[in-house]
C-alpha cells in the first residue's frame, strides 16, 4: 500500500467577493490555470504524471458548473489524459477532495493527484444555484437544513455564548491575520496576474485592520429577521429547554465571503524520486462526520473528535489546529469541548478575518497549516472544516 505524500500546497490570495475585488475579473478557469502552471513550474512537474484533478466547489452553477475540475484542466492545456472530478460537501469540500486524492494514491490507483478547490463568490454568488432546500422553507425544515447563520445563533444560545465573547474571537482573528500578513507568514500564496492590467494580486484582501472591540460592538445582528420569519419558533420547538434564540452573530464575527482557489500536489514516494523533490508532509489519517444538522456547523468538531479517537491521540499530542471559523460561536464551542488552548488554534487568523471562499477553504487552510508548522518546526497538525447540515471533515498531517 502506497503512502500519500504532500509535495506542495499553493493558493491564490483571498480577495473580496465584490465586483471590485482583486480577482473578480478572472473566471474560475483562468484563476485555476495560473495555479496549475505555478504548481508545474515550482516542482518541475510533468503534467502527464498526473492521474486526476479533484476540486471542491460548492455553488456549481454558471461558470462553476459542468465539472469545473475537468473543464479547468482542459482550459489549461494540460494533457487530455488527466481526469477531473468536482465534489461538494459544502464548506469542507476541498478537504474531501484531498482525501479522495490520498485514497487513490494509497490504493495504488494513481501516482500523482492535484486536489484542492475553487469558489469565485463575486461571479457565482452563494445560493445562486437556487437549490430547493434553500428556497423552499417547508422542504428545508423537512430535511432539517437551515441557513448557516441560524445554526450559529442556535449554537450560541445552547452554549450560553455572549455577543462579547463572539466579538472577542473575531477581533483575535483579525489581529492574528494582520500580524501574519505583515510578517510574511502566508508563504503558500502564489501571485495572480490580472489579465487586463498585468498587475499582480499577491495579498489577502479581506483583513480589516481597523477592527476594534468598539467597531464590532456597533454592528447589528445579521440573522434576527431570519429568526423572526419562523425559524426561531421552529428551533424552540425542537429544543424545549431553550427560552429564546440569542442573535449574536454579525457581519463582524461571521466568515467573510471571498474569491480564491487552492491546489495541493499529492503523490507516492516514486513521484518525489521522479521529480527530485522532497515531500513536505504526508496525510496520516482522515475522518468525516455528521453532527446535529440543526446546529448546522458543528461537524468540524465531530470530525476532529472522530479523527483523534481513531488515531488514539489527544489534543496535547497535536502541535497546531487549523479550524474553519464557521461563525464565532462554533469556534468557542470547539475550544471548550476539546479543551483546546488558544495558542494552538488558528495562530495566523481564520476565515472571519481572511475570507471564506467555500469550496477552496479547506485546501487553503491545509497550506496555511503547513506554512506555520514549517516556520515553527512542528510535527503534527489537524485541519478541519464544517459544512452545512452538520457535515464536517478533518485531516491529520505529519511533516515528513
Amino acid at each position: 500500500m502506497s503512502q500519500a505524500f504532500i509535495y506542495d500546497a499553493i493558493r491564490t490570495p483571498r480577495t473580496r467577493a465584490k465586483p471590485n475585488g482583486g480577482l473578480a475579473k478572472l473566471t474560475p478557469q483562468e484563476l485555476l490555470n495560473q495555479l496549475y502552471h505555478s504548481l508545474q513550474e515550482r516542482n518541475r512537474l510533468d503534467p502527464a504524471l498526473i492521474g486526476e484533478v479533484v476540486l471542491g466547489c460548492v455553488t456549481q452553477s454558471v461558470e462553476q458548473a459542468a465539472n469545473i475540475a475537468c473543464t479547468s484542466v482542459l482550459y489549461s492545456g494540460w494533457p487530455e489524459s488527466i481526469g477531473g472530478m468536482t465534489v461538494n460537501r459544502y464548506c469542507s469540500s476541498s478537504i474531501d477532495a484531498i482525501n479522495i486524492g490520498a485514497l487513490k494514491i494509497n490504493s495504488g490507483q494513481e501516482q500523482a493527484m492535484v486536489c484542492g478547490g475553487v469558489e469565485m463568490m463575486s461571479r457565482v454568488p452563494m445560493l445562486s444555484d437556487q437549490a430547493r432546500v434553500f428556497t423552499d422553507p417547508a422542504f428545508a425544515l423537512q430535511c432539517k437544513i437551515l441557513l448557516m447563520g441560524s445554526g450559529a445563533d442556535l449554537v450560541a444560545s445552547l452554549e450560553g455564548i455572549t455577543r462579547e465573547q463572539a466579538d472577542a474571537i473575531a477581533l483575535q482573528s483579525q489581529q492574528r491575520a494582520l500580524t501574519a500578513q505583515q510578517e510574511g507568514r502566508f508563504t503558500s500564496i502564489v501571485p495572480i496576474k490580472d489579465p487586463g492590467t498585468d498587475t499582480l494580486i499577491d495579498q489577502d484582501e479581506c483583513i480589516r485592520d481597523s477592527t476594534t472591540e468598539e467597531s464590532l460592538a456597533r454592528m447589528k445582528p445579521a440573522f434576527s429577521e431570519l429568526g423572526e420569519s419562523g425559524i426561531d419558533d421552529y428551533l424552540l420547538s425542537q429544543y424545549p429547554t431553550l427560552e429564546r434564540i440569542e442573535h449574536i452573530h454579525t457581519a463582524g464575527n461571521s466568515p467573510a465571503m471571498a474569491d480564491a482557489a487552492s491546489v495541493v500536489l499529492l503523490g507516492d514516494e516514486a513521484l518525489g524520486e521522479a521529480l527530485n523533490i522532497r515531500p513536505r508532509a504526508f496525510i496520516r489519517a482522515a475522518a468525516t462526520a455528521t453532527a446535529d444538522p440543526l446546529q448546522v456547523l458543528t461537524g468540524c468538531q465531530a470530525a476532529t473528535e472522530k479523527l483523534l479517537q481513531q488515531q488514539q491521540l489527544k489534543v496535547p499530542d497535536i502541535d497546531l489546529f487549523e479550524i474553519h471559523e464557521a461563525f464565532a460561536a462554533t469556534v468557542l464551542k470547539y475550544c471548550r469541548d476539546l479543551a483546546l488552548p488558544q495558542d494552538k488554534l488558528n495562530v495566523n487568523g481564520g476565515v472571519i478575518a481572511l475570507g471564506h471562499p467555500m469550496g477552496a477553504t479547506g485546501a487553503i487552510m491545509l497550506g496555511c497549516l503547513l506554512d506555520e508548522m514549517e516556520r515553527q518546526d512542528l510535527q503534527l497538525g489537524v485541519v478541519a472544516a464544517s459544512g452545512a447540515a452538520g457535515s464536517g471533515s478533518a485531516l491529520l498531517i505529519e511533516r515528513y
